[in-house]
């Protein structure tokens, strides 16, 4: 049996979450650009969920911006898909199964350009959502009288222009342009781009105004892991106890975040925060930005190459380790939550470290630590280098547990040789890649200045914009942490760090 509305009768699976009838005849109120499985994880869980309890009461209509592939699983399942929440919250199991009904259809821009006009023009319509990636949100010169233009933001700059010709200046045009692109300041850059495109297709300046009086672009930070359909043998099991067959079934862990940059009238548009407390409209956002950042990253960042010199493959076998559990619990607590680069209260930022604790367990999603390992350096200067600087400015000494991460690191980053343009470490007689813009920096250091690597890496004002000697004793604590790793291996200088943390006591 194949999940549509017209199977949902004969669907009889114990604990599963069902839409009821009265959902289909919703409004659409949200147009989404992108069917990814992030925009049905995150965005659309929050609407189907607000409308099962009766605060949004409105649908979907997605827009596909390719034709490639074409909406035949959507159109045979009536867009309905199963969402199955498997992970740790509270550090407690979930495991949730919910049959969303939040999308009404979903459209081709190159086949359905005039109903996406048409659903534009709506007074019903609040959100407009994006996500086509960072690559989408580009300026391209063209005119939006193409059916359909060819960019993203030239399709949003043509749908906004006809809502403008349709309803005018009334206070039913208001809406909510929200972008999910994983990009820097992600709607404000979409807004530009607009502003922009409506110059070069000499709009009048009348349009311009109105889009500043009726239009909020907003910045949005999106947080869940969406691994999307699961595997072969996983997807046998779920269809198994579902009773159903779903091609666009997608797996979601339990924690989510969809922080949207706003006032009160992008939350009145919205109507959506009472439904969860995962979505979160606030003027100011940067510091949800600088939590995931600081906490999650940057710990996934700092323990990678521990865990990975460990032996360690995946995140959740690592949390099943003691001693590496133990350093990733120490590294946030008594390190990163006092030293985030900007305010933010202690027990928020406890709480949110709480949860990277539990995102770090969940047996259900395999995160490989050499993939964690891709830009390393990179990673190390723009996630960990700034709450270093912070934690010496507010306490003037060594951070221990950040210090052996960079001796890590640096051990990682250590090539053992070269072929061609690629490098490669090796430890323990495993060999691995490194995939890193500053490998052959790593590798001419290593190769010229052996027995004063750490030293001469660290000391790099222009490597790391900053004089890291300033910082008394921290260059010296990593030194001494990477020559304990390579005599005594990563476990023996793992458990060395609480016993210097005694001594200095």
């Amino acid at each position: 049996m194949n999940l549509s509305k017209k199977t949902l009768t004969s669907i009889e699976a114990a604990g599963l979450t069902m839409p009821a009838e009265e959902l289909f005849n919703l409004p659409e109120r949200v147009l989404q650009f992108g069917t990814g499985v992030l925009l049905r994880g995150l965005p659309d869980y929050f609407i189907d969920k607000a409308n099962r309890n009766g605060l949004f009461n409105g649908r979907v209509a997605v827009v596909k911006s390719t034709s490639k592939g074409g909406t035949k699983e959507f159109d045979e399942q009536d867009s309905l898909y199963t969402i199955c929440v498997r992970g740790i919250e509270n550090g407690k199991p979930v495991e949730e199964n919910i049959i969303s009904s939040a999308i009404s259809r979903v459209l081709t821009a190159d086949q359905d350009w005039q109903a996406i006009l048409e659903i534009a023009t709506s007074s019903k319509l609040n959100i407009i959502v994006s996500n086509t990636t960072e690559v989408g949100i580009q300026l391209v010169n063209e005119n939006i009288d193409q059916r359909p233009p060819v960019s993203f933001p030239a399709k949003l700059l043509a749908v906004l222009f006809a809502r403008y010709k349709a309803l005018g200046s009334v206070e039913q045009a208001d809406l909510a342009v929200i972008a999910t692109e994983l990009i820097p300041d992600n709607g404000k850059k979409l807004e530009a781009i607009v502003r922009e495109l409506a110059v070069f297709n000499k709009l009048e300046d009348e349009f311009t105004a109105w889009l500043g009086k009726h239009i909020r672009f907003c910045n949005s930070l999106v947080d869940r892991i969406v691994p999307g359909k699961p595997d072969a043998v996983a997807l046998a099991k779920l269809e198994a106890s579902l009773g159903y067959k779903d091609d666009l079934i997608i797996m979601a862990e339990p924690y989510r975040l969809w922080a949207i940059e706003g006032d009160e009238k992008v939350s009145e548009l919205l109507g959506l925060e009472a439904a969860d407390y995962g979505i979160i409209v606030r003027p100011d956002i940067e510091i949800f930005k600088e939590l995931k950042v600081r906490l999650l990253n940057g710990t996934h960042t700092l323990t990678s190459g521990i865990a990975y010199l460990s032996g360690i493959d995946t995140v959740t076998k690592a949390m099943n380790d003691e001693a590496t559990r133990k350093y990733v619990n120490e590294v946030m607590m008594q390190e990163i939550v006092g030293a985030i680069p900007y305010p933010v209260d202690h027990e928020e930022a406890v709480s949110f470290a709480n949860t990277v604790i539990d995102r770090f367990a969940n047996p259900n999603i395999e995160h490989l630590w050499i993939n964690i390992t891709f830009q390393y350096s990179m990673k190390m200067k723009i996630r960990v280098l700034p709450v270093l600087l912070n934690y010496y400015k507010l306490n003037n000494k060594v951070p221990a547990h950040i210090a052996f991460g960079f001796a890590a690191f640096l051990l990682f980053m250590k090539s053992s040789r070269k072929e061609g343009n690629q490098y490669f470490g090796n430890h323990e007689g495993q060999e691995y890649v490194i995939t890193d813009d500053e490998a052959a920096y790593f590798y001419d250091k290593a190769v010229n200045n052996e027995s004063d690597y750490v030293i001469s890496i660290l000391s790099d004002q222009q490597l790391w914009k900053t004089d890291l000697n300033a910082l008394e004793g921290f260059i010296a604590a990593v030194n001494e942490n990477y020559n304990n790793i390579l005599k005594n291996g990563m476990a023996g200088a793992l458990a060395s760090i609480d016993q210097s943390l005694q001594v200095s006591k």
